[in-house]
């Protein structure tokens, strides 16, 4: 039953998003991927299980996922922490194709990781105030500045605020705003997901081997599609849409263009 769960057909499934997190259950990582539908219904997708959230593992997710009906020639948008590992994978296996969202909310942790505690508060308002904005260009300039103000008594924090900035401005260069902008710009929906696959295994006492945390994660994920609630923001689904079959024509055009 675990395994038919897990290799269900997905050719039927309208997706939009794909988002990628991982937990881990001792010296295994288990990779999740929830999928986000035309309607804002959310599915899980499937797991892999490795030890790390490598390359490796991620292209194995991607390549079961297009293997059961995934379209590897349509434009859906990836939601992820930053992981270099997944990334990598997204790349190779989409390329340009898919456009990728980096969750605000690790950015924001990551460079808070590099600072003092007396510069913390004012650089998460300014941050915000950048995330908030109602355009990226404006955005981006202002992240920039916010960095460059850090640079000289603070370079890890300067650097880890450069480091993939575009990709956390996905969405406002998408023209997402509103609720669907705030549901889909951090990773928290499969955040979410995870605590309730930790809090179904809690009572393990031993993990035998990989197979069984599988079993046991595919179980709790069971349980989790049972309950989950349409994506908040649902009603600007087809700005989502629009801007994602925008995206797939104009790298079309561009690539005609080259061919030319």
């Amino acid at each position: 039953m675990v395994g038919e769960y897990l290799s269900r057909p997905l050719g039927e499934l309208d997706l939009t998003t794909i988002m990628i997190d991982g937990i881990v259950f001792h010296d295994h990582t288990i990779l999740i991927a929830l999928g986000i539908t035309a309607g804002a219904e959310k599915v899980v997708l499937g797991v892999r299980e490795g030890s790390t959230e490598n390359a490796g593992v991620a292209s194995a997710l991607l390549r079961d996922l297009i293997e059961r009906g995934l379209p590897a020639d349509k434009a859906i948008l990836f939601a992820i922490d930053g992981g270099k590992g997944v990334r990598s994978a997204i790349t190779k296996t989409f390329g340009v194709l898919a456009p990728v969202q980096r969750c605000q909310v690790h950015k924001l942790r990551n460079v808070l990781d590099h600072l003092p505690d007396h510069l913390k508060a004012g650089t998460r308002r300014a941050m915000l105030d950048a995330y908030n904005c109602s355009d990226a260009a404006t955005a981006k300039k202002q992240l920039e500045r916010l960095a460059g103000s850090l640079e000289r008594e603070h370079p890890g924090a300067a650097a880890s605020l450069r480091e993939g900035l575009d990709e956390t401005l996905t969405l406002l260069r998408l023209g997402i705003s509103g609720w669907l902008y705030r549901s889909l710009r951090s990773t928290n929906i499969i955040e979410n997901v995870n605590g309730a696959v930790a809090k179904f295994a809690r009572n393990v006492r031993r993990w035998r081997h990989g197979e069984m945390i599988v079993r046991w994660v595919a179980s709790a994920l069971r349980e989790a599609d049972k309950k989950f609630r349409k994506l908040k923001g649902h009603k600007d689904m087809p700005r989502l849409i629009a801007a994602l079959e925008a995206h797939q024509a104009q790298l079309q055009v561009d690539t005609k263009k080259k061919a030319a």
